[in-house]
C-alpha cells in the first residue's frame, strides 16, 4: 500500500514533525490526490500556535475538535491518484487545484454557494488534514478546478492567497471604481490583491507596507504608489495625492493597520479587513455616521470565485507573484521564515 508522508502538527506552539501512515483508499466520491504543490499560509502560523491574538493579552482558542496529529496546509495543487466509484469525472493522472474551503452541505451557508462560511466546516489543513504532506483525501470531485496550463506553485496558492485577495476585492463594489484602491500589507495576500486588482481595475492600486523591499516588489509588480504606514507623513501624503481613500483592503488586520486605514478614508469610504494579524481596535462610535464609513469582514471566497479567479489566470490576466519552492521536509523552516518576515511572496512545499 502506497504511504502517505506528512509533516504533523503534533503538540501546539511545537516545531512540526514527520509521520507516515498507509493512504486511505476512495469511497463513494472520495478522490484521493497527490500532492504537487502546497502554499504555506500566515493562517498556518495561527493553527500552529492554537489561537487568535485578540488584543489585551486575550486570545480566540482553536485547538478544539482537531485530533493530533494534524495535517496543515490548504493551497494545494496535485494530480489525481484514485478515486471512489461515484467521483464522476475524477479521472486519474488528471491535474487539479483543490478548494479547501469545504462545508457541512446542508446549512444555510451552504446551500446559498457560501461554503467558506459554514460553522460546521471540513476546510483542509483547518479542520481536516491538509496539504503538507504527499496526499490528500477530497470528499468530492467538485472540489477540483482544473488549472493548466497554470504551473501548480501557481494554482495552489490562488487557493487562498489569491481566493482571499479576490474575495475582498470584490467586496469594495462600486467604491473601487471611484478612485484607485489601497492595498494594506504586501505578505502573499497582498501581492496576490496587486496582481488581481491590476487586472480587475482601470486604476493601477495604492499599496502600503512597513517593508521597504515588499514596497519596491509592488512598484515594479505595477502600484501607481507606496507608502509606509509607519511614516508620520504618509496618512497626509495619501489624502493629499487622492482627496481620501473611498475603497481598501486591509490584508493585516490589526489595530495598527486598522487605524492607519481608516485615517486616510474619504466620506463614503468602505475597508475590506481579511487579515487575521490581530489586537484590539477601537475608533470613536461617532465616527461611523460622520464619515459614514463602512468596515467589512471577509473570509476567503467561495467555490464559484475560485473558479472564476483561476479562469482569469488560467486566460493570462493576473501576472504570478514571486514563489520559492522548499520541500517538504523543510515545512518547519519555511513556518519559521514567514515568521520572521523573510518570504517575499509565497513559498510552496514540494512533495
Amino acid at each position: 500500500m502506497t504511504q502517505l508522508r506528512r509533516q504533523s502538527l503534533v503538540a501546539y506552539g511545537e516545531p512540526l514533525r514527520e509521520t507516515i501512515i498507509d493512504c486511505p483508499t476512495p469511497r463513494g466520491s472520495e478522490v484521493l490526490v497527490r500532492i504537487e504543490r502546497c502554499g504555506v499560509c500566515h493562517s498556518d502560523l495561527h493553527l500552529q500556535d492554537g489561537y487568535f491574538a485578540l488584543g489585551n493579552d486575550r486570545r480566540l482558542d482553536i485547538t478544539k475538535d482537531r485530533p493530533l496529529p494534524f495535517t496543515l496546509g490548504h493551497e494545494i495543487a496535485g494530480v489525481i491518484e484514485s478515486a471512489g466509484p461515484d467521483a464522476e469525472g475524477a479521472a486519474v493522472g488528471r491535474r487539479f487545484a483543490v478548494y479547501p474551503w469545504i462545508g457541512c452541505g446542508t446549512c444555510a451557508a451552504c446551500r446559498a454557494g457560501e461554503e467558506n462560511l459554514c460553522s460546521n466546516h471540513r476546510h483542509l489543513g483547518v479542520a481536516a488534514d491538509g496539504g503538507f504532506a504527499s496526499h490528500v483525501l477530497i470528499p468530492h470531485p467538485c472540489y477540483l478546478i482544473e488549472y493548466e496550463p497554470l504551473a501548480p506553485a501557481f494554482a495552489g496558492p490562488l487557493m487562498c492567497s489569491g481566493l482571499t485577495a479576490y474575495g475582498a476585492l470584490k467586496h469594495l463594489g462600486d467604491h473601487a471604481q471611484r478612485g484607485p484602491v489601497l492595498l494594506i500589507g504586501l505578505g502573499g495576500v497582498g501581492m496576490m490583491g496587486l496582481a488581481i486588482a491590476r487586472a480587475l481595475f482601470a486604476t493601477p492600486p495604492i499599496v502600503a507596507d512597513i517593508d521597504a523591499q515588499k514596497r519596491e516588489a509592488a512598484l515594479a509588480a505595477g502600484a501607481s504608489a507606496a507608502y509606509d504606514p509607519a511614516d508620520p507623513q504618509a496618512r497626509r501624503a495619501i489624502v493629499s495625492a487622492t482627496g481620501g481613500i473611498l475603497a481598501a483592503c486591509d490584508f493585516v488586520g490589526s489595530d495598527r493597520s486598522l487605524q492607519f486605514t481608516t485615517g486616510v478614508l474619504a466620506r463614503g469610504g468602505k475597508v475590506v479587513v481579511s487579515g487575521l494579524l490581530g489586537g484590539m481596535f477601537s475608533m470613536a462610535a461617532a465616527m461611523f455616521a460622520i464619515k459614514a464609513m463602512t468596515i467589512e469582514g471577509t473570509l476567503t471566497g467561495t467555490l464559484a470565485q475560485a473558479r472564476e479567479l483561476i479562469g482569469l489566470a488560467r486566460a493570462g490576466k493576473i501576472a504570478p507573484i514571486p514563489t520559492h519552492a522548499r520541500p517538504l521536509a523543510e515545512a518547519q523552516a519555511a513556518l519559521d521564515d514567514l515568521r520572521a518576515g523573510k518570504i517575499l511572496g509565497r513559498t510552496v512545499l514540494t512533495a
